[in-house]
C-alpha cells in the first residue's frame, strides 16, 4: 500500500484540474500544466480533491501510484505558488549582474559567461552574489539551477564557487609545509 499514493491531493482557491483520459490538465493563477498518467492508475476529480488510484496489484501498478500522486501534487503546487531555487556565490570577483534577460556570471575565467533562461523560467540576480532561480514546472527550475551551479562548482579548499543556499561544502585542510 503506497503511503504517498493514498493521500488525496487537495486543490487549492483558485486551482481547477480537467482529467481527459488519462491526463489531467490543472489550471492556476500562475498558469496552466498537464501530466499524462499511465494506464496502471485512475485519476479523480471530485469534492476539490484529486483521488490516484491503482488498476491492479501488480508491482508497476503500485509504483506508479505514488509516482503519478508525486507529478499531479507538483503540477498543483506549480500552477498555484511555483517552484523556487535559490543559489549563492562566493570568492573574491565573483559576481552575478542581469543583462537585459540575460543572467552575466563574471567566475574567474578570461570571459564572462551569459546564461540564457529557457522558456518557462526566470532568473534574476537580486544582488552580486545571489541568483534566484523561479518557474511552474519543478523539473526545469532544478535542471536551470543546476546548468548555473555546473559553471564553477564549490571547490573543497577554499570554497569559491556557486552553490545552492544552505549548501555544506565539505573542507580539505590544504598541503602542509
Amino acid at each position: 500500500m503506497s503511503r504517498i499514493g493514498k493521500k488525496p491531493v487537495e486543490l487549492p482557491q483558485g486551482v481547477t484540474a480537467d482529467i481527459k483520459g488519462q491526463t489531467i490538465e490543472v489550471k492556476g493563477p500562475k498558469g496552466t500544466r498537464a501530466f499524462t498518467a499511465t494506464d496502471d492508475v485512475t485519476l479523480k476529480v471530485e469534492d476539490g480533491k484529486v483521488t490516484v488510484t491503482p488498476r491492479g496489484l501488480s508491482k508497476r501498478a503500485r509504483q506508479q501510484w505514488g509516482m503519478s500522486r508525486s507529478m499531479v501534487a507538483n503540477l498543483v503546487t506549480g500552477v498555484s505558488t511555483g517552484f523556487r531555487r535559490e543559489l549563492e556565490i562566493q570568492g573574491v570577483g565573483y559576481r552575478a549582474s542581469m543583462q537585459g534577460k540575460d543572467l552575466k556570471l563574471a567566475l574567474g575565467y578570461s570571459h564572462d559567461v551569459i546564461f540564457a533562461a529557457p522558456e518557462g523560467v526566470t532568473v534574476n540576480a537580486p544582488k552580486q552574489t545571489e541568483i534566484i532561480v523561479e518557474g511552474i514546472d519543478q523539473q526545469k527550475v532544478g535542471q536551470v539551477a543546476a546548468n548555473i551551479r555546473e559553471w564553477k562548482k564549490p571547490e573543497p579548499y577554499k570554497g569559491k564557487g556557486i552553490r545552492y543556499k544552505g549548501e555544506q561544502v565539505f573542507r580539505k585542510e590544504g598541503k602542509k609545509k
